[in-house]
């Protein structure tokens, strides 16, 4: 079987191993062509070229032991000249708040993507591989490269399929923090459904569908409300793309400094003062430990809020 990273020249047929059950095909293919952009893996996907036993799969698909995988000749040009700047792998070191055999967690700083992708060089899974010179530690979960906060990741392959299990069985718990735009002095749940909608200035947009939009549920509460802006509290019980943004927005309480669904008029008054980054911050999660030892444990992270906040807040409510 092939090692992963090397030059494909020809069609390779990999069998799938007990140790990927459950993993997507794009963790998987992306395990295996480190070097290669994320958009060559879904265009190899997107145009058939990956098959599993013969037929068309998308992104999400869920790999069984024993399916078989096509991966076409895949030539990675150029696959080492990305230069990972010191000042990058120093910034993601000192933001670590754990580390042990199994997780590295750090307090993700906003503005840095956790992935390479259209426009971005590298991102913050590279830096920690770097960091620790080792390509099997992988990303659990995702956050929007604006937001800020605890990021998981996992050490080797097992820890990572037993995270995925538990956010499969609805035993992760996050909780996030944000500045809302507008007063926000009564808690409020939003159910709205959410879809992907076609872009819009180049970028994906995701909207509330009551038709064809998938179930996504939002709790917010508030902690020090104000007149121009406020801030909350926000425990999800599902991870849509976007999910708390979108929320937000359709409650007339967009996220500060969002670029994307926020308020033009506000963030705008914002960067005039100095400030620019969006709001939002995954102050917490909590998923059972890896451990035969000890169900019913859980390890629980925190991740200090970004200390401007509170100026922002005093700046915003003169």
């Amino acid at each position: 079987m092939a090692e992963p990273d090397q030059q494909f020249h020809q069609v390779q047929h990999v069998e799938i191993s007990p140790a990927n059950e459950g993993q997507r095909i794009d963790n998987f293919l992306m395990g295996r062509l480190k070097t290669a952009p994320r958009s060559l893996v879904y265009r190899l996907l997107r145009t058939g070229q990956v098959r599993v036993n013969k037929g068309r799969i998308k992104p999400g698909f869920k790999l069984t032991a024993g399916d078989q995988v096509r991966i076409p000749p895949v030539t990675l040009a150029n696959a080492n000249t990305v230069h990972l700047p010191a000042s990058a792998v120093q910034q993601v070191e000192s933001a670590i708040v754990f580390q042990d055999e199994h997780w590295i967690v750090i307090n993700k700083p906003d503005g840095l993507a956790v992935h390479a992708g259209t426009g971005v060089k590298f991102g913050v899974i590279d830096l920690v591989q770097q960091l620790f010179d080792d390509k099997s530690i992988s990303l659990v979960h995702r956050l929007d490269r604006e937001t800020s906060g605890c990021l998981v990741l996992a050490k080797n392959r097992l820890v990572a399929v037993h995270f995925q299990q538990a956010l499969r069985d609805g035993k992760v718990s996050k909780r996030y923090r944000a500045i809302l735009a507008g007063e926000v002095t009564d808690g409020f749940t939003e159910r709205a459904p959410l879809v992907k909608n076609q872009p819009q200035a180049g970028d994906r947009m995701v909207v509330v569908d009551h038709k064809l939009g998938k179930p996504a549920l939002s709790r917010f509460e508030p902690v020090q409300p104000g007149k121009q802006c406020s801030l909350v509290n926000v425990e999800i019980e599902t991870g849509r793309t976007h999910q708390i943004r979108v929320h937000a927005a359709h409650r007339q309480h967009p996220v500060l400094g969002d670029p994307r669904y926020g308020d033009k008029h506000l963030n705008k008054s914002l960067s005039g003062s100095g400030e620019k980054r969006m709001y939002l911050h995954a102050a917490e999660i909590a998923f059972p430990k890896f451990s035969n030892n000890n169900e019913g444990s859980e390890c629980r992270f925190e991740a200090e809020m970004p200390r401007n906040w509170q100026q922002t807040l005093a700046n915003a409510n003169r």
